[in-house]
Formats: C-alpha cells, structure tokens, sequence
C-alpha cells in the first residue's frame, strides 16, 4: 500500500541531546529520554518508572532523583538542561526529512512540550500534528498513541511509515499495521543521512 503519512519519533530520530556544555553526565541524561533500563539500580519503583511520561511533575521527580543518584552536582540544573531547546540538536537531514509533502506527525514518549525544540530550528510548521504521551495518555509501544496519530493525520495505518530507534517503542506501530523503520541513534555528526534513505526506500 502507499505510504501517505510519515509519523517520526524525536529523541534519537529527529534530534539528539547534545551541547558542548554537557559534562560526563550527558550519556545518564540520554540515557532518560529511553524507554527502559535506567531505573534498575537507582531505587526507582519501575511501575513509576514507566509512567514517567504521562506526568510532567512525576516525570521531573523522577529524573532528579536518578541524576542525583547518579552523583550530578545540581540534578535541578541538569534536568534543566533535558527540557531545553538548545540542549536539543537536529540531525543533519531532519529538516529534509521532514518536508516530504506528506502529512507528519512526532509521536513521542515525553513528558514536557518539544514544539519549543521544533520552533527554535525553524521546523515546527513543517510536522502536522504532535502526539505526544503526556497530552494523549498513552506510551508507545501502546498502540493506542499509533492510531491516535493516523487518525489525526486522516490515513489508516497501513498507508503510514513510522520512523524510529528503538525497536521496542517505535516498533509497536507494526502492531497497528504501520510500516516501521529504526535508525541508530548515534551522535548528530555521525549520522547524516539515515531518515532521508529510509524515506527514500518508501516514499515516491
């Protein structure tokens, strides 16, 4: 079937938590933005956890409890840093990537708005609809927040390409029929074409 509409993950897919500014911390400040693994270790109950980005006040409880954990100085300061624009870098083609000419979306696991990280690159015009987990009540790979998107977008599932890095989160759009595609989410400068030859395989 053709692909109609393109939903993109944002951490990891679009942009990537980096600034020349961050210390030794930064990988544990990635690290929070994933869907798993983080709470193990840091005496953080993983059934809240795994709510985290369905609450904006949970979601910084928890991310200062695992940075100080973690041995961070000001965990108030670098949390800061996590929900900050200029934190936020885009890979080199997600500018491209995302003037296809096709209805968008960024389904994202987040707790804050990232429109602000869209607005300050100048592309926040160019993504149709922003589903994010904390204003629609679901976490991907749910795939409840899928078909929140496609319907938004006005496409069913199958006519959709979800694009992503984790196979476990972004992966659950195949349960609703989507096409999904996962990218390596490595540093901005080490990956600089990946969502333009993933588009490039699927869209005409």
């Amino acid at each position: 079937m053709t692909i109609r509409a393109v939903l993109f993950d944002f951490s990891g897919t679009l942009f990537r938590l980096e600034h020349e500014s961050l210390d030794e911390h930064a990988d544990l400040m990635r690290a929070l933005t994933a869907p798993v693994g983080v709470a193990e270790g840091l005496d953080i109950d993983p059934a809240e956890w795994e709510r985290r980005d369905l609450d904006g006040d949970l979601h910084r409880e928890l991310h200062l409890k695992a940075l100080t954990a973690a041995g961070a100085e000001d965990a108030a300061d670098f949390y800061g840093k996590l929900c900050s624009p200029p934190f936020w870098q885009p890979y080199p083609d997600t500018a491209a990537a995302l003037a296809t000419g096709l209805p968008t979306a960024v389904v994202s696991n987040i707790a804050w708005d990232i429109r602000t990280v869209f607005a300050r690159h100048g592309v926040g015009d160019r993504v149709d609809e922003f589903v994010l987990s904390f204003e629609v009540g679901s976490i991907k790979p749910d795939p409840k927040i899928f078909r929140v998107a496609c319907d938004r977008l006005g496409v069913l599932p199958e006519e959709a390409l979800m694009i992503g890095d984790s196979e476990e989160a972004d992966g659950g759009a195949a349960a609703v029929g989507c096409r999904v595609e996962i990218v390596p989410p490595l540093e901005t400068a080490q990956r600089p074409d990946a969502l333009l030859q993933v588009l490039r395989k699927h869209v005409a």
